[in-house]
């Protein structure tokens, strides 16, 4: 790892900078980025081996910086962080050019093993099942507040849905089964 340059697209600050020391610990050269407009700035200046991306940034979602970040950067390790997993955003990720997506709370060993999962391993992750119709109703809302771009009124006009009811289902989060 040592000698390996690395990019941190995330808005909370205090994680950045925790996980950026962890990084230069283990002799990583780390820049941080806290809006997809700087990470692509910082793409012009230097390359990276590594970038992590923050699916719920404040202004915007981090899905949306993914392809330009690949375009960018083709042959760097792409990880999409998150406190907010969903199998329908994983997919989306991976799609987009991610090559991994990891659930938050995360240390820096589990972004590092992440990043370093070759394509075997991250097929054989195995997804829990049979999903309850709470965890079924959840991904369904992860998908469509996804293609309205985090805009929580016109899911809920999408869904047939009061506004509140849905910011109440998207507040109580299901158990992975």
């Amino acid at each position: 790892m040592e000698g390996k340059s690395f990019l941190i697209l995330e808005d909370d600050v205090v994680f950045s900078q925790v996980l950026m020391r962890a990084l230069s610990r283990r002799g990583i050269t780390t820049h941080i980025a806290h809006s997809g407009e700087a990470a692509l700035a910082l793409t012009k200046k230097h390359s990276f081996d590594y970038v992590t991306v923050d699916l719920q940034l404040e202004n915007d979602s981090g899905l949306q910086w993914i392809a330009s970040l690949r375009a960018s950067l083709p042959q760097t390790k792409m990880l999409v962080l998150t406190g907010y997993a969903s199998i329908v955003t994983a997919v989306q990720a991976v799609k987009l050019g991610a090559d991994n997506y990891l659930a938050k709370p995360a240390n820096a060993e589990a972004i590092l093993s992440a990043l370093d999962a070759d394509s075997d391993q991250i097929d054989a992750l195995e997804w829990p099942e049979p999903m309850s119709v709470g965890r079924v109703e959840w991904e369904h809302i992860q998908r469509i507040l996804a293609e309205h771009e985090g805009n929580i009124s016109s899911t809920a006009r999408a869904l047939n849905m009061h506004r509140r009811t849905l910011q109440r289902k998207l507040f109580k989060r299901p158990s992975l089964k």
